[in-house]
Order: C-alpha cells, then sequence, then structure tokens
C-alpha cells in the first residue's frame, strides 16, 4: 500500500475539502502529461490507481509487429515475448511505464498539473461554498480599507464592502467583527468575487430571522420591510398563529431582542408595525406614531388620501418627509398627507359641502355606502382614537370627507 499518498490525499480532503475522485483524477492526468512530455506521445498511455491502496500503474499499449518503425506505438515480437510468452504479430500488448524514469521537466509539468487542479478544486469549493450563503448574512472580520472599499475576512474568502454598500457614518476598524448581507458571489479565474452590504433592508430580515425563533418556525412572518440604512426601518409582520403577537415576539422582553439587532446596527432606528390585508389599515399603522383622521385608498392606481389633525401633520410627515416616504414603500402606495385644515381646502376633499350634509348623514341617508368602503378597505375611519380631542363634529366632518372622496375616485374610474 503507498501509505504516503493515502495520507497525503487524507489531509488534502479534511482541510481543502476536495475529494479524492477528484485527486485520484488529477493524479491520473499529471502521469499522463508526463508520458508526453517523456515519450512525445500518450494516446496510447494508460493509468490505473487502485482507490484502496493507492497503487497505481501506468502503461503503454503496444502493437506487436516484426519491424519497429514507431517506438511509442509499436514494439518487436521478440521484446513481446519478454513481457508474455503468448505473445504474437499483430497482439496488443501492455508495457509497463516506470515513473522514476522519468526527467526532471516531465515530472515538474507532472506536479504542476496535481497542483493546478488543486487550486482550481479549492476555488470552486469555496465558490460553492459561498453561492449557497448568496442572500444571507454572515459575520465577517475587518481587514483593510482598500481605497474607499473595505476588505473583510470571511473565513475562507474575503468579501468586498463597496462605498455604496455602506452605512453613511459607520466607521470600522481593523479585526473588528461585523455582520454582512452576502449581495453577490461571482466565479472569476483568480477565484471568488464576493460582494457585500451593510445598507441592503434584507439585512435586517435575516437578522430578524436569526434573533426571533417565531420568525425562523414560520409562527410570525415578515411581510414588508423599507429601509433608509443609517437611520430608520419600517417593517410589518405578520402572525400565523392568533395567540403570538408578532409585533412582541419581535420586540422581546423589554426589548431585548429589536435592541441587538439595534446595536449591530450601529443605533438604526426600528418601527415594527402590524400587517393587515385591509389597505386602509395597513396604511394607518405604517404612518404610526402619528394618528391618523382617515384613509381613503385606491387599490387599482396605488394611491392613498390620509388626512391627520392639524397637531400630528409634522409627525406624520417626519423629518425631511422620512416617515410617509418609509411609510409608500413599505405599503407600495403612493401617499398624499393632508390636515384637516388642509383637507377642508383642498378641492379633492371638498369639506366645505360636508358641513351641509352633516344633518343628513346623522339621518343614516350615506351610512350604507359609507360602510361598504370600509369593508372593501377602500376607506378607513381612524377617528375613534380621536374623538376625545377632536371633538365629535370635527370627526364627522372627517367621515363626510372620506365618503366623498370615495364617490368622487368611482365617478372618475
Amino acid at each position: 500500500m503507498n501509505r504516503e499518498l493515502m495520507e497525503a490525499l487524507d489531509i488534502l480532503e479534511k482541510e481543502k475539502e476536495i475529494s479524492k475522485e477528484t485527486l485520484f483524477e488529477a493524479i491520473e492526468n499529471s502521469l499522463i502529461t508526463a508520458c508526453k512530455n517523456h515519450f512525445g506521445k500518450s494516446d496510447n498511455i494508460k493509468v490505473e490507481i487502485d482507490k484502496e491502496t493507492c497503487d497505481f500503474l501506468c502503461y503503454a499499449e503496444k502493437e506487436v509487429v516484426e519491424e519497429v518503425e514507431d517506438d511509442c506505438m509499436q514494439i518487436s515480437l521478440e521484446n513481446a515475448l519478454k513481457i508474455s510468452k503468448q505473445a504474437q504479430l499483430g497482439d496488443i500488448i501492455h508495457v509497463e511505464i516506470k515513473s522514476k524514469e522519468f526527467g526532471r521537466i516531465a515530472t515538474q509539468n507532472a506536479k504542476n498539473v496535481i497542483l493546478q487542479k488543486i487550486r482550481e478544486e479549492e476555488r470552486s469549493v469555496i465558490y460553492n461554498q459561498y453561492y449557497e450563503k448568496e442572500k444571507d448574512i454572515v459575520t465577517g472580520i475587518v481587514q483593510r480599507y482598500v481605497g474607499r472599499n473595505i476588505s473583510i475576512n470571511l473565513g475562507k474568502a474575503d468579501g468586498i464592502l463597496n462605498e455604496s454598500e455602506q452605512v453613511k457614518g459607520e466607521m470600522f476598524k481593523p479585526t473588528e467583527r461585523i455582520k454582512v448581507y452576502i449581495l453577490e458571489v461571482k466565479n472569476t479565474p483568480k477565484g471568488p468575487r464576493i460582494l457585500v452590504s451593510r445598507t441592503h433592508p434584507e439585512l435586517v430580515k435575516r437578522l430578524f430571522e436569526s434573533e426571533v425563533t417565531e420568525i425562523k418556525d414560520g409562527t410570525v412572518e415578515i411581510k414588508s420591510i423599507a429601509r433608509e440604512a443609517g437611520s430608520r426601518t419600517k417593517m410589518a409582520v405578520w402572525s400565523n398563529n392568533p395567540n403570538v403577537d408578532a409585533v412582541g415576539a419581535c420586540v422581546g422582553i423589554n426589548g431585548s431582542r429589536v435592541n441587538t439587532i439595534v446595536e449591530e446596527l450601529r443605533g438604526e432606528k426600528i418601527d415594527i408595525i402590524n400587517w393587515d390585508e385591509n389597505p386602509g389599515n395597513l396604511i394607518q399603522n405604517a404612518l404610526s406614531p402619528a394618528k391618523i383622521v382617515a384613509v381613503f385608498a385606491d387599490p387599482d392606481e396605488k394611491t392613498a388620501k390620509v388626512v391627520v389633525p392639524d397637531y400630528q401633520l409634522s409627525l406624520a410627515i417626519g423629518k425631511e418627509g422620512q416617515n410617509a416616504r418609509l411609510a409608500a414603500r413599505l405599503t407600495g402606495y403612493k401617499i398624499d398627507i393632508k390636515s384637516e385644515t388642509q383637507a377642508k381646502d383642498a378641492p379633492g376633499f371638498r369639506y366645505e359641502d360636508y358641513l351641509d350634509d352633516y344633518d343628513e348623514y346623522e339621518e343614516g341617508e350615506y351610512e350604507e355606502e359609507f360602510a361598504e368602503a370600509s369593508s372593501d378597505g377602500l376607506f378607513m375611519d381612524g377617528a375613534s382614537d380621536e374623538e376625545e380631542a377632536l371633538g365629535d363634529e370635527e370627526v364627522m366632518e372627517a367621515e363626510l370627507a372620506g365618503e366623498e372622496m370615495e364617490e368622487t375616485a368611482l365617478d372618475e374610474s
């Protein structure tokens, strides 16, 4: 048994994760290459390897002839009889080739073939390993800044954190451990090229999946997510189990779960809301913490008009429009937010018309149409949360405004 070769193959298989089948194939090709360099031809060269003992046999198939014209392909009858006493003219004789007889150049070429195959296979193993982790998060160690990009050691390979995928204001020190999202894995001649991100919304989603057991086992689903990296993230969650509070599961006891993720994201704020199939309710939740008087949503046009109390307008819009912008991304609706005062003056809302119809509404003239629009999710009345602050008359005005918007939209369609 060729123990040294067996031990070398075992080590390569364990450390490099290269299968023995591939290594045996590399050895076979290297011997054929060495023969070609030594004899000039390798068409009739065969290599047999015992995969149990690692013993190998290299031989040339030669035709028995009376007069030899090509030493590589033919053998005389006299020499053939020395190998096999039953040899006859026209027979094919296996002539063993001693690999120790190869010259220095042939041996070096054979060695290079094996090393090249090992390198190629090692790159392939690493590529496959990280390709499986594409669209997932991994922990990496910051190595160095390459221009404005950052080189991240991911274990067996290095990832590149491009400037465009870095959170503005985040600074890292060498040897610092961070979590990154694998955007893409490319196979190149120099090995796999791995692009990672710290700004992708899926990074937050994967962090919650790893931190929240209920999301990992499918009890709680993340329906939608909108992120402005480094500043704020809004996430809509849904529970498949009525006994499990989706938001509470993500927040954790005393905020333990969400705080862990906020710490990893260097203080980025995270708003977690309940998902709702009713677009009106979903938009109301998405605009939290602002209180909403009414929402009119058009599922066909993917637009929504929102009425908020005057004192809540700035909160609903958010700093530099961030709250409204993230709510629009989260819900997929183009949201138009107006205060009650603005809504009364806006032509599309026409509050002044509803003040005259207030008595008719009390008599129930609009109740049936209003209830139908609400059940379809086209109109959401949030006035009940504001009754104490706004007063009954202002709440009713907001409701009448919503119904008129619905009728106008139906007439236009």
